[in-house]
């Protein structure tokens, strides 16, 4: 089992507040630069498409973001498990599901916050604004409500309505039946299930299931008053009393002797040991109350060993997350433009990740989990980074609105729908997810070698809090705790190991090896004790060199050539070293990678040579297959210029040494990343937009990338240093406690990789 994460108040808070307050913003995706365009987007031209609505309200869909627009509303009275804050509480909830909209599926969605627990208001408020949206999600409404509602808007709204804390739980869970049954060789009319906790998860968990073929006389529904069973009238109404069952039952012990699934949407600890051994033969047993499951795997397994075991969280296998479901659910019915989201495009979705879950599992999704996936009782379900969910499961749901004429517009070319579905993939969160995942595995000892800075302590907490590795600062005692007190991380002053010259036996050893490499470069003793015992980058360096740590990142205080310079006395670490500097961008679902951006200050072509095997390498261990382009101010000779000749040249040295990667030039970063302008030179031998970049000088890369930076608002990460032979990594001056946590998990990379 994978170690919880932990997350302070103080991170929680901070990370809602910064760098601007919530999660989300809107911005235009047409031009509104000039007056014409302003024109064209407020009056007198937008006077034209609403002409147009009115005529014929389907083209609504055509001139507005209708179709690509989903209404998230709660009105607070049952937040995650937190029960009713009200609905300005549930704001930042709500912000977060629109996030994942747009994460996973590229929906755009917006929080909508209704302060009425009247489900008659409820109800005409979300009918109202019907026509802004081409779907409504409804979020964290508390049971019976829940159902009064939905059910009211399916029937009064033509655009699909859809309570995610039922349906989306309903989902996962009957993804996850369809190949545990498959496993165990059952099949689902067939088996006895049990259901503890009737709200509304577990109330359309079990109406799913039905649908799928359970039979009603199998399906033992159990509340916090016992078995749900015909006649009984405590704590009953009417979606309850749809699943009375006539039986002598009366307790969930007694209705799980025997059953073959267990689906528990309820409260930790309801089943004991002795209710899983009374079970049938492989049982199946879907543990799903969070943050605690009703029972945990190791529980189950220690007394049945035949049991396939899946809980809500996120540190177990067999996760049942409702991410996998509603993004892509809504993706598939926005696209058909559907009157709503039945029971057949539910099953289909069930039916997609299930299937998907038995391919073969890419070798990113491996990498972005730190571990081999394969169809079994441990991986029953998706991972929510899978890559393949927006191309497989939109389709698949289409297909099923289609076939039962929910659809306004059918799509004629599924399988080139699914081919743009693949195009809008955002790349990047799982690639993130495949270096954290890779340093957790690594559980390498991190040296912040700045822990004066209370950025670099509150990378160096949550490095250690995130299960990543042990946190080792440089830094003064008193100094450390202090700061951390005044970042409101003063219970954090026990966990973190903190190292200095006075407190460590092992200076000697340092200054004695300091000397040994700078005795001939002008350094006497002196200056030696200076360096090891009074410069934090020369001691941690030192650390690190005698294996004191695992990795070391630094930079956050310093400007990184003066921190290169003072690595270079512990490690070989110049350009005539072979050390290279790789920074990532990422942008708008893009990545690129520049380089060199640290070390190489004018590179001549042998130079650029390697600057572009170090940046292929650095592609690779994020999981992208590198296309390298040599870009200048001219394209394949033209215009001729001396200042080019060295880019022109550069392809060449990599012909004679027969690397294994794409890669031409020189030419023009348009021809580079833009696959119509490359077109125009049919013999380039890019199969495709470059995502390595080598540009002519590290001044050029710094511009680049702080442009990109600046004027793109894009993600920097690094530069990522490769080609020392130990793993360090230097932040820059303006990073973040999350720049510097991310630099220190590519630091811990490279141990996984060397072990």
């Amino acid at each position: 089992m994978a170690e919880k994460t932990r997350i302070t108040r103080d991170e929680a808070l901070a990370y809602h507040l910064e760098p601007t307050p919530g999660k989300i913003e809107v911005l235009a995706s047409t031009p509104m630069t000039t007056q014409r365009d302003l024109s064209l987007a407020y009056s007198p031209g937008v006077a034209v498409p609403c002409e147009v609505i009115a005529e014929n309200p389907e083209t609504a869909y055509d001139y507005t973001t209708k179709g690509n627009m989903v209404a998230v509303i709660s009105n607070g009275t049952a937040v995650l498990g937190l029960g009713n804050l009200g609905a300005l509480a549930s704001k930042p909830v709500m912000e977060g599901k629109a996030v994942l909209f747009k994460r996973f599926a590229d929906v755009n969605a917006i929080d909508i916050e209704l302060d009425t627990e009247d489900p008659d208001e409820f109800i005409k408020a979300v009918q109202l604004m019907g026509p802004s949206f081409g779907g409504v999600n409804l979020e964290d409404i508390k049971a019976p409500e829940c159902f009064i509602i939905e059910q009211a808007l399916k029937e009064k709204m033509d655009i699909p309505v859809f309570h995610d804390d039922q349906h989306g739980t309903a989902v996962i869970c009957a993804a996850g039946l369809i190949n545990a049954l498959h496993l165990s060789g059952k099949k689902i009319e067939d088996c006895r299930i049990v259901l503890n906790g009737a709200g509304a998860a577990g109330i359309a968990c079990i109406e799913l299931l039905k649908a799928m073929g359970a039979r009603h006389e199998n399906c033992i529904v159990c509340d916090t008053k016992g078995v749900i069973y015909q006649g009984r009238t405590a704590g009953m109404n009417q979606w309850k009393s749809a699943h009375a069952v006539a039986t002598d039952m009366r307790t969930l012990e007694e209705a799980m002797e025997g059953a073959d699934v267990f689906l528990g949407v309820s409260v930790k600890g309801a089943v004991t040991q002795d209710m899983v051994k009374s079970m049938a033969d492989n049982p199946v047993i879907f543990a799903m109350a969070n943050p605690d499951p009703e029972i945990t795997p190791e529980e189950a397994h220690e007394v049945r060993v035949d049991a396939i075991v899946a809980t809500g969280r996120s540190d177990y296998p067999n996760q049942v997350n409702n991410v996998l479901g509603f993004p892509y659910l809504f993706r598939g019915a926005l696209d058909i433009h559907a009157r709503a989201i039945n029971d057949e495009m539910k099953i289909a979705c069930a039916e997609a990740l299930a299937a998907l879950a038995r391919e073969d599992v890419p070798d990113e999704v491996a990498m972005a989990y730190g571990r081999k996936l394969s169809f079994g009782r441990d991986y029953i379900i998706p991972t929510p980074f899978d890559p393949r969910l927006i191309y497989t499961v939109p389709p698949a749901v289409a297909r099923a609105g289609m076939d039962t004429g929910v659809s306004r517009r059918p799509i004629v070319d599924l399988d080139g729908y699914a081919d743009g579905l693949r195009a809008r993939m955002d790349p990047t969160s799982s690639i993130l997810q495949g270096i954290y995942a890779r340093a957790k595995n690594a559980q390498a000892r991190m040296i912040f070698a700045e822990g004066d800075d209370v950025r670099v302590l509150r990378a160096a907490v949550a490095y250690q809090r995130n299960g990543l590795g042990k946190a080792l600062v440089v830094g003064r005692e008193a100094d450390v705790k202090e700061k951390l007190e005044s970042a409101g991380l003063g219970d954090a002053v026990r966990e973190l190991e903190v190292v200095n010259a006075a407190n460590t036996r092992h200076l000697d050893s340092y200054k004695s090896f300091l000397y040994q490499r700078l005795q001939r470069k002008g350094f006497d003793h002196h200056d030696i004790h200076k360096l090891a015992a009074r410069d934090r980058h020369v001691f941690s360096a030192l650390m690190l060199a005698h294996g004191h740590g695992d990795a070391l990142v630094t930079g956050a205080t310093r400007k990184s050539a003066h921190v290169l310079e003072l690595i270079g006395k512990v490690f070989d670490a110049g350009a005539e070293d072979g050390a290279v500097g790789i920074t990532v961008l990422l942008h708008k679902g893009k990545i690129v990678l520049i380089g060199d951006t640290l070390v190489n200050e004018w590179p001549d072509n042998e130079d650029l040579a390697l600057i572009a095997e170090r940046g292929a390498h650095v592609a690779r261990e994020l999981g992208i297959e590198p296309r390298v382009a040599f870009v200048s101010f001219s394209t394949f000779g033209h215009p001729v210029s001396e200042r080019a000749d060295k880019m022109h040249r550069a392809p060449a040295v990599l012909d004679q040494r027969g690397v294994d990667f794409e890669y031409d030039g020189e030419m023009t970063v348009d021809v580079a990343l833009n696959p119509k302008v490359m077109a125009q030179y049919p013999f380039c031998r890019l199969s495709g937009p470059a995502n390595v970049l080598v540009v002519p000088a590290r001044h050029s890369a710094s511009i680049s990338v702080k442009l990109m930076q600046e004027m793109a608002g894009a993600t920097v990460i690094g530069p990522i240093l490769t080609g020392l032979q130990s793993p360090i990594q230097i932040c820059a001056t303006v990073s973040t406690a999350n720049d510097i946590l991310n630099m220190a998990v590519m630091a811990a990379c490279e141990i996984g990789r060397n072990r």
